[in-house]
């Protein structure tokens, strides 16, 4: 008989590499959980901004507030927390380069862009991803052509409390699971037993884990202070002993069914491995 597994966390970023925060429910959309990832930071030239090359994105933190979400700065007390709607509206739209992609997006306010400005010390824009925007996952791994919100490539990220468990064993400092950005977190089981896992339910709600996530240097920045580690923890750990095909693994990049409510505490139950 295999383990009890539960879903102990659901978690929204709205915005692409800024702060996320924990959720009792959350509805399962066609690109992922609703308002996860819509929005977006690009630069001069529309093109997406990361932590990957701006750690700094870290100090704007991200909080639930009534229709939208607060940001604010943790370094920058003088900075009023600055609303932002769930949704924008249309009045203004331009094309924005996330990766490989170019998706049209709706801008967001002026002030909106003044204060990210002003907060990072640099010209930026805040965008929006209409439900119209047409972003496929990954072609070789999408035979049910699934969308993607901003997310870097699939609408879902898993990973198991197990697995964080043994890493933190393997380092000097442990790490929080905001390092690694997932939107549902597990209980139970052992470490890894997602790596073979193909289809797999959430309180009834069908999904596929697709491949394991291949982590970047973003895992080697405190979401608390933007510091780097400066020896690379914990990538250079995980290295040791979860690469496959040139790729750092940590997680599962899931599919969904593009409906239905996810709680807290639903029953995880895998329904065929691969």
């Amino acid at each position: 008989m295999s383990a009890s597994l539960t879903l102990t966390g659901l978690y929204l970023y709205p915005v692409k590499s800024l702060g996320g925060y924990a959720v009792p429910e959350a509805d399962v959309t066609a690109r992922g959980l609703r308002h996860d990832r819509r929005w977006l930071l690009v630069d001069e030239r529309n093109r997406f901004m990361t932590q990957r090359q701006q750690p700094e994105l870290a100090l704007l933190t991200v909080a639930p507030a009534y229709n939208g979400f607060l940001l604010s700065h943790r370094q920058r007390p003088d900075l009023l927390p600055l609303f932002i709607p769930f949704e924008a509206t249309p009045d203004r739209t331009l094309f924005v380069t996330i990766w490989d992609d170019m998706a049209w997006a709706w801008r967001g306010t002026p002030e909106a862009d003044a204060w990210l400005a002003e907060a990072l010390g640099r010209p930026c824009r805040l965008v929006y991803m209409s439900d119209m925007v047409r972003r496929d996952v990954e072609p070789e791994h999408n035979p049910e052509g699934q969308l993607v919100s901003f997310a870097d490539g699939y609408p879902f990220l898993l990973i198991g409390e197990a697995a964080l468990n043994d890493l933190n064993a393997r380092l000097a400092q442990p790490v929080l699971m905001n390092r690694f950005r997932p939107n549902l977190v597990f209980g139970g089981g052992s470490p890894y037993d997602d790596d073979a896992w193909e289809q797999f339910a959430i309180g009834g709600v069908p999904f596929r884990a697709v491949r394991g996530c291949g982590r970047c240097v973003l895992t080697t920045i405190d979401q608390q202070t933007a510091a780097k580690s400066p020896v690379g923890e914990p990538l250079r750990t995980l290295a040791t002993y979860r690469m496959a095909e040139s790729s750092t693994l940590f997680g599962q990049n899931v599919t969904g069914p593009g409906q239905g409510r996810l709680r807290v505490g639903d029953a995880v139950t895998v329904l065929s491995r691969k």
